[in-house]
């Protein structure tokens, strides 16, 4: 592999959702990264949260199989797991029981609630952890129920992007000559780290604790979307004077002085109907033609199969084809560093062989412990 991250190893117990997402990012940037699945396990086909990677398959539950796993993750740089608190210690392989002997090891734990407080061993899912931590309350739209942002929030952005970065600041850490360490990573507490602006905001007196009517929560008429002429839509997010001078200049409103008390507060019901009826008299075509490449701080609210055939997105190749299906491609882009194209998800146990041979089994053993069930 290329990237940034090349000549890392990482061990990551198969799960759903953020933590194998965390080490999707890490296999794109160049880390090695090999997922133990279970006996029987069934995944998504060329699921994008695989690519790239290493799969074997150990009976971890048997006392040869948890031998071969403390010798793989002995030969890795980090490993990731998304269990309950104490599962991963039940199955002999806790940051005790592994560190003892490789004190340099970073060991990442993603979980909703987190290692520690009272609500540690519930289920969860993303849903719950940003309600948790006030980062839904702040989502939908005015004397409307609050609307979960699909999963983007607490599974991806608040954990697994939290993950990853704290395990590569802890590798860095152990390349400068740092001990190896332990990640706590909880989705309550990543979700509340994005939030950090919006706290500022209200700190300072410049956000209502009730969604909505705030200047980004499509309160402000300058920053919401617009359907348009043909059913599609539109977003406009105007904030600075001089974008949204430009805004009115080219929607036709600089005669219509009600539109010139941009941060009129009171104002931004009225001015947003008045723009929802500007908006319908054009198709998103239309307002393409007119908007696009301009500072009014606009963009086509696109589907996801229109997405990956803007003109934009298609320059930057945003998406590529893995494995004939469209996925987003590895982001962001190096000055110097290549990352490779990505690779389709492995089928369960793919390199279950050319793994045991790393930890020194040769071909007879494998096939006596594949024999055994230990492996598959």
């Amino acid at each position: 592999m290329s990237g940034p991250l090349n000549g890392l190893r990482i061990i990551e117990f198969a799960g759903i959702g953020p933590a194998p997402f965390c080490g999707m990012m890490l296999a794109d940037h160049g880390a090695e990264v090999i997922r133990i699945d279970r006996i029987g396990a069934m995944i998504i086909p060329n699921d994008p949260l695989g690519r790239s990677k290493k799969s074997i398959v150990v009976d971890v539950k048997s006392q040869e199989g948890l031998a071969l796993t403390r010798e793989l993750i002995a030969k890795a740089d980090g490993l990731i797991e998304g269990f309950r608190p104490g599962v991963m210690e039940r199955m002999g392989l806790g940051p005790e029981q592994l560190m003892k002997d490789h004190p340099k090891l970073v060991y990442g734990r993603m979980t909703g609630w987190g290692q520690t407080g009272p609500y540690a061993q519930a289920a969860g899912h993303d849903i719950n952890y940003i309600a948790l931590s006030g980062v839904l309350h702040t989502c939908g739209r005015v004397g409307e129920k609050p609307t979960p942002p699909v999963n983007y929030l607490g599974d991806f952005g608040g954990g697994a992007m939290m993950l990853a970065f704290s395990m590569t600041a802890a590798l860095l850490s152990v390349a400068r000559g740092g001990k190896g360490n332990v990640i706590d990573c909880a989705m309550t507490d990543g979700s509340a780290v994005l939030s950090a602006l919006t706290w500022g905001l209200k700190n300072i007196g410049m956000w209502e604790d009730e969604r909505g009517i705030n200047l980004l929560d499509t309160g402000a008429h300058f920053y919401d979307t617009y359907e348009t002429k043909d059913g599609k839509f539109v977003s406009i997010g105007a904030i600075e004077p001089q974008f949204y001078e430009i805004l009115c200049d080219k929607a036709g409103l600089i005669d219509d002085t009600d539109f010139a008390a941009q941060r009129d507060q009171m104002k931004w019901p009225v001015l947003k109907e008045k723009l929802s009826k500007i908006f319908k008299t054009k198709t998103r075509e239309e307002w393409c033609s007119i908007l696009e490449h301009t500072d009014a701080c606009f963009a086509p609210v696109l589907s996801m199969e229109e997405a990956p055939e803007h003109a934009h997105n298609v320059a930057r190749n945003t998406f590529t084809q893995v494995g004939g299906q469209t996925q987003p491609s590895p982001a962001p882009h190096y000055d110097h560093a290549r990352l490779d194209a990505p690779r389709p998800s492995p089928s369960v146990g793919a390199d279950t062989d050319e793994i045991m041979e790393l930890i020194g089994r040769k071909k007879g053993t494998i096939m006596q412990l594949r024999d055994q069930g230990i492996i598959s």
